[in-house]
């Protein structure tokens, strides 16, 4: 098993990923916020399905999903018609203007991977890809509870100090 040390590392590597997620996000079309750009890629990569489908995959609650998909439908991105099992639901469907959106979003993204990982061989790219796939498939669902034996906890916040009652001590 792999040292606590390389452990260390990987989780500061890893929070450095938000610096990559954050640059994607600013080459994001206009009009398009990262929560419509990934449902637009969920419904492009696995086609039509229902509201509670999308909110899995995006590993987010309904109402945020629901938030997601309403900006997309007013920008006539996403169709929703009523799922003919079940009219209480609905069926979400990329239209021709999704598609055109996403097409964009893809058009820029790898663009930019492009530039950024110019000087990577085939094969880093082949093996980095690999090993994220590794990786996300390990953490399965992050909706779930961590499977640790013990949790550490971190120390309060200072909002939580603050807001702590004299009988809670500090």
């Amino acid at each position: 098993m792999a040292e606590r040390a390389q452990f260390e590392e990987l989780a500061r590597q890893l929070s450095a990923v938000g610096a990559v997620k954050r640059d994607l996000g600013r080459i994001l079309p206009p009009g398009c916020p990262g929560g419509s750009a990934a449902a637009l890629t969920l419904l492009g990569r696995h086609g039509d399905m229902r509201m509670s489908k999308l909110a899995e995959l995006l590993a987010v609650d309904m109402s945020v999903t629901s938030r997601h998909v309403a900006h997309a439908a007013d920008r006539g991105w996403i169709m929703r018609s009523p799922d003919p099992t079940d009219k209480r639901s609905r069926i979400l469907r990329l239209t021709t203007a999704g598609r055109a959106q996403l097409d964009e979003l893809s058009r820029r993204t790898t663009e930019l991977l492009a530039e950024r990982l110019s000087t990577w061989s085939d094969d880093d790219l082949g093996h980095l890809t690999r090993l994220l796939t590794r990786l996300r498939e390990n953490f399965g669902d992050c909706r779930s509870a961590p499977r640790l034996a013990h949790v550490v906890s971190a120390p309060p916040s200072v909002a939580d100090r603050n807001t702590r009652t004299p009988a809670q001590g500090t």
